[in-house]
């Protein structure tokens, strides 16, 4: 993959510091808490002030308790308010891309109701966003099918996907369901990697996962999508990168 396509989440402490040495740019993690966004603390303010001086960002939306799909209308119209307070923050940091939860519960919502509702969430909030890619992200769903539906219903390419990879590996231990469903849609990609078993967000060669045939994989089926590591500890994982040349 090349560079500028290429992010590293704010989770980690030397994200800012090994983007810009390396030449990548930031996922702003900060409003993944909510409450950041009504009144941000000196410190999380100090933390994006720095993510600045890196040119090209990502945000990530908040998700606790939030649901595009909620049975609730009013728990869908606070995912809509936060959501729009998210959009607001992406331009004012200069991100032209969103990731977005997809807010799927296993045995609270299912496939009969979470595509169709969540498809009608997204597409009257798109009438209300403009100049942003929402990418919606893959994270306690065992296979693909849901949210294939959702962006084959939204039929919209302002609404893609954001494919966890670490993610899908702990939630069903064969991503290739996932390829084959997904790539058409997949716009983003959160790279970590774990043991199978739970959601570790280990170094990219940390885990059991083999990620480069999966970064290799992913470049040849979505080849204009970007990528965030979203890891713990950046430089690691973008000098194995760099190693594995799969980084130029």
């Amino acid at each position: 993959m090349k560079k500028e396509r290429l992010f590293l989440s704010t989770i980690a402490d030397d994200a800012v510091q090994t983007a810009r040495e390396f030449g990548l740019g930031v996922e702003l993690a900060q409003f993944c808490l909510a409450e950041n966004m009504d009144k941000t603390p000196p410190d999380v303010q100090a933390s994006l002030d720095a993510a600045l001086e890196v040119p090209r960002r990502v945000l990530h939306a908040p998700f606790a308790e939030l649901c595009p799909a909620a049975i609730d209308p009013l728990v869908r119209e606070v995912t809509r308010r936060r959501y729009l307070q998210a959009a607001a923050l992406a331009k004012r940091y200069g991100a032209e891309k969103m990731v977005v939860h997809s807010g799927f519960i296993p045995l609270v919502y299912y496939p009969e109701w979470f595509a169709p509702q969540s498809a009608a969430f997204w597409r009257e909030f798109l009438n209300d966003v403009d100049g942003l890619t929402l990418c919606v992200e893959n994270v306690m769903e065992t296979s693909p099918d849901a949210l294939r539906q959702v962006a084959e219903q939204v039929n919209d390419p302002r609404l893609r996907i954001c494919f966890d990879v670490g993610h899908a590996f702990c939630q069903s231990g064969d991503l290739a369901p996932w390829l084959d469903a997904l790539a058409p849609y997949i716009s983003h990609v959160h790279l970590h990697n774990n043991h199978g078993t739970f959601d570790e967000h280990l170094g990219l060669p940390d885990g059991t996962l083999d990620m480069a045939a999966v970064i290799r994989q992913l470049e040849a089926l979505a080849p204009q999508a970007t990528y965030t590591l979203e890891v713990r500890s950046a430089r690691a994982s973008v000098e194995w990168l760099l190693k594995e040349g799969l980084l130029s």
